[in-house]
């Protein structure tokens, strides 16, 4: 099979996961949605765990854990951001790691949740959204339109014209990667023996899966920044 028809096979997969025989399958629930609910429901649990029985003084080796894994994500978001963008930081906490949780799902055979181009495309809305609603709530209604007309008004177009290119940008960069991946480890294993793919797979499961949580969150990071100044 040619890469082509290997990128075909990929995008036209069987994306639905429960099948609701009903009004043509318009209830239908993709894999994206059960395995995004998944790696909630496991998030979550991993929290309740680390977090229970928390305590001021003489505190457990969990929470000890609980808090350098808090201050660690805080400080990375907060390079970011920096001071005027802090109010976002635990925000831009929670996307890091469900990105980085969600692309990490490829080593227990299943298809990242970043492999739909809807999951990538809803983030990246979410992340637009916050960019302008920050610049609004820092410069006001009245100032942050006008912030599209400088330096000067020639430019209001091409600025206006980035409200949609930005949140584009972020949606195809992640998706595009995740799926780049995608079609290099199915050619890997057609092409060589499964050690070679296995030890592949550690490099575009973790390290490309946590580069690319890494690239959107410093992106969407560097827009609220710009936003806010």
């Amino acid at each position: 099979m040619d890469i082509g028809g290997l990128l075909k096979e990929l995008l036209l997969e069987d994306k639905v996961m429960i099948h609701f025989d009903f009004m043509n399958g318009f209830f239908d629930i993709n894999k994206s949605v059960v395995i995004t609910w998944g790696v909630l429901v496991v998030l979550t649990l991993f929290i309740l765990f680390l977090t229970s029985n928390m305590k001021v003084h003489n505190i457990s080796r969990k929470q000890l854990v609980a808090e350098v894994i808090v201050e660690k994500l805080r400080g990375i978001t907060y390079g970011m951001l920096g001071e005027e963008g802090l109010r976002y930081r635990d925000y831009m906490v929670a996307v890091l790691v469900f990105i980085g949780a969600s692309n990490l799902v490829g080593l227990f055979g299943l298809t990242p949740p970043t492999f739909d181009l809807n999951v990538t495309a809803a983030l990246s809305l979410m992340s637009i959204v916050l960019v302008e609603a920050a610049g609004i709530k820092k410069k006001g209604v009245r100032k942050w339109v006008k912030s599209f007309a400088e330096p000067m008004a020639v430019v209001a177009p091409m600025n206006v014209l980035e409200l949609a290119i930005r949140p584009l940008s972020l949606c195809m960069r992640l998706f595009g990667n995740i799926i780049g991946a995608t079609v290099i480890m199915e050619l890997l294993k057609m092409a060589v023996p499964i050690i070679v793919p296995a030890a592949f797979s550690v490099y575009f499961d973790i390290f490309d899966g946590l580069i690319q949580a890494y690239v959107f969150v410093f992106l969407t990071s560097l827009y609220i920044k710009e936003a806010v100044e």
